[in-house]
């Protein structure tokens, strides 16, 4: 079965990730079974859904449905080192995230 585009773009998410669906449901507060029902059955997720979807991914509704744009590799508006702290903060859990931003305080001082 082919997913709708919306399950699909959910999907590459959760694969850049390294996500589990379930995680997915714990980051962003919607219960495992009503996120993997929607894959079971292809259903296009409500606004509501998708905007907690977004709030779990850590990006806003556009960043999901914006497409890559080149002009971002040409100049990358955070360097490779910020790269690497986002997507290595984002993979953490909620309880992680905190240590870490403790951790982050603490070496700023």
């Amino acid at each position: 079965m082919k997913l709708n585009k919306l399950l699909t773009k959910i999907q590459e998410l959760l694969d850049e990730r390294n996500w589990t669906l379930y995680r997915l449901s714990k980051e962003a507060n919607i219960p495992y079974s009503s996120l993997n029902s929607l894959f079971l059955k292809n259903n296009q997720p409500t606004v509501s859904t998708l905007e907690k979807v977004c709030d779990g991914f850590h990006i806003t509704l556009s960043e999901f449905f914006s497409e890559d744009t080149p002009y971002r590799d040409e100049t990358p508006l955070i360097t490779e080192d910020e790269k690497v702290i986002l997507n290595t903060f984002r993979n953490l859990s909620k309880k992680d995230k905190q240590k870490y931003l403790e951790i982050m305080k603490i070496l700023n001082n």
